[in-house]
């Protein structure tokens, strides 16, 4: 069971890792700003989401309270990424 966990929580970490380096080639190499600016707005924003929902996972696993930054940042991300993203558009 523990091993389980211990892969589900990787997975997860992976996929962010994934989600935040194809947010990252994604600003580097398409060309016009609208295209740019919906790379990192997208992936990044999962990417970030799966790493920081990983991080309270692995809290709760250890038997620690979840951290309340990581929740505050969680929900302040989802809420601003799109909201500059549209701004700026």
């Amino acid at each position: 069971m523990i091993t389980a966990i211990q892969i589900g929580l990787s997975i997860l970490l992976l996929f962010g890792c994934f989600f935040i380096l194809v947010g990252a080639l994604g600003l580097v190499k398409l060309s016009t700003f609208f295209k740019r600016l919906h790379a990192p707005t997208k992936a990044s924003t999962l990417g970030v989401g799966c790493v920081l929902v990983c991080s309270v996972c692995y809290h709760i696993f250890l038997g620690q309270d979840p951290q309340p930054r990581e929740l505050l940042i969680t929900v302040f991300l989802f809420i601003t990424a799109p909201i500059s993203a549209h701004m700026m558009a």
